[in-house]
């Protein structure tokens, strides 16, 4: 099987085949530590993640490195108007950052380089720049990129640069399509950088956040990679630019394959804190929704196309937690040892974790991978319904959402792997001959002694589901 993703680059969906055998290094934009990430941030976080895991589904060993900008124009001016230094300030929202995606089940990136540990190796690419002259010094020491230098410049973002008007240069890290031209990669010190400086051979100052990215992309994963992802916002003009200046200083191919998803909206409006509707992740845990709860809203739409975040999706995803943990009970509670033909049910089981990994495999085509999921709840609900299932591959159902949570990381099986004990068990039994016996009162009174002994029992068409509290 091979696998298929939409490389922004060509606009059309290429199969995958990664540099070196078995093996991928992929570069992910992480976040800027000037704030909380909000639910937006992490919509991108989450495809990323979605991404890490289908690669190791295929049998991939994956590197990636995720990005901490902790240094550029954003940090900068926050810490300054908190009036607390750059590196402690950043510290806060890093470390929160770490917690949101433990919350989410965002699995850890191999490397997690902060910018401001790799002044040295920015100052030593401006210097390669310099050196092939793609790169200029203005009279106040800055340092900027010349575009006209790299004729490809706008392939990604596909921008006709015939057509645009002349501009100079631009200083500020981020700017719209409109604003094309030289962008800095070394920013000469000025009063409003305050305290934040480091020494180069132009004098003090810091780095632009585009060479960032490149000098540690660079370090970590080699001049040529094989996936490089990003919201659609980071297309223009941050990928672009890290394009320009990793092939100028390198001279080869930076990137085979650029991933972007597409935005988040909240209620169907654009999200902002004018508008009511920004929401961190901790804001979201707060209202009462859980880290599962959200992820499942995050990656249930393709990452190609727009999410429509909302109170009610949340809701609806807790209600579609709850039915499978529910389901996962009735698969656990199947005693049924008779039945020895069950060739109908390996099919099944086989053909909707082959759909799964068909579909995850096309460009992380989630809708019908979540058509799998749903598709063999429903028929194996059937099958235990009519007790046409023994309990051995009921256990193989649920190592099937086993396998399926590989990518989707919402379900937990924890309950369900638990040993109940020999003392409960005669409690249950005991209830159970009771509701036989429509002795419904004792039925009420043993109910209540489960909960005393912290079990909890569900009445199911199959028979009693007995939970830990």
């Amino acid at each position: 099987m091979t696998i298929k993703f939409y490389n922004t680059m060509s606009r059309s969906k290429e199969e995958f085949t990664s540099l070196k055998d078995n093996q991928v290094k992929m570069y992910t934009c992480g976040p800027t530590v000037y704030n909380y990430a909000h639910v937006g941030n992490f919509r991108a976080y989450i495809f990323e993640d979605i991404l890490r895991r289908t690669l190791k589904y295929y049998g991939y060993k994956v590197t990636q490195v995720m990005n901490l900008t902790d240094v550029d124009d954003k940090t900068i001016r926050d810490s300054q108007v908190a009036n607390v230094p750059l590196l402690e300030f950043t510290k806060k929202y890093k470390d929160a950052f770490f917690e949101d995606i433990e919350s989410l089940k965002i699995e850890k990136a191999e490397v997690y380089p902060a910018a401001t540990d790799h002044i040295k190796e920015m100052v030593k690419l401006i210097q390669v720049l310099l050196g092939k002259k793609y790169a200029y010094q203005t009279d106040d020491g800055s340092i900027y990129f010349s575009i006209s230098k790299f004729p490809e410049y706008g392939n990604l973002a596909r921008i006709d640069m015939e057509n645009q008007r002349a501009g100079s240069r631009v200083k500020n890290d981020e700017y719209e399509k409109d604003s094309i031209a030289d962008f800095a990669l070394w920013k000469a010190w000025d009063k409003s950088d305050g305290d934040v400086y480091w020494d180069s051979p132009w004098g003090k100052g810091r780095p632009g956040w585009h060479i960032e990215c490149s000098a540690m992309s660079m370090k970590y994963l080699g001049r040529t990679f094989d996936i490089h992802t990003g919201g659609i916002d980071n297309m223009f003009p941050h990928h672009e630019d890290e394009i320009a200046q990793s092939e100028c200083a390198n001279g080869v191919k930076f990137v085979n394959y650029w991933l972007h998803c597409e935005y988040l909206i909240v209620n169907g409006q654009k999200m902002s804190k004018s508008l009511g509707n920004f929401y961190t992740i901790r804001d979201l845990m707060e209202k009462g929704f859980t880290g599962e709860e959200i992820r499942w809203v995050l990656l249930s739409a393709h990452y190609r196309k727009k999410l429509n975040f909302t109170f009610e999706s949340c809701k609806k995803a807790g209600e579609t937690l709850k039915n499978f943990n529910s389901f996962f009970a009735r698969l656990k509670s199947v005693d049924n040892n008779d039945l020895t033909n069950q060739s109908e049910i390996e099919e099944i089981i086989s053909r909707n974790l082959e759909h799964f990994k068909n579909a995850i495999g096309d460009d992380m085509n989630i809708s019908e991978a979540l058509a799998a999921v749903f598709t063999l709840q429903k028929e194996m609900n059937k099958k235990i319904i009519h007790n046409e299932i023994n309990r051995e591959y009921a256990h193989k159902v649920l190592d099937a959402y086993k396998k399926f949570n590989e990518i989707l990381a919402v379900f937990d099986f924890s309950d369900f792997e638990e040993t109940i004990p020999a003392e409960v068990k005669e409690i249950v039994d005991e209830r159970q001959m009771a509701r036989k016996n429509r002795d419904f009162k004792t039925s009420d009174l043993l109910r209540d002694k489960l909960k005393e002994n912290g079990w909890i029992v569900e009445d199911t068409p199959t028979g009693p589901i007995v939970k830990k509290l």
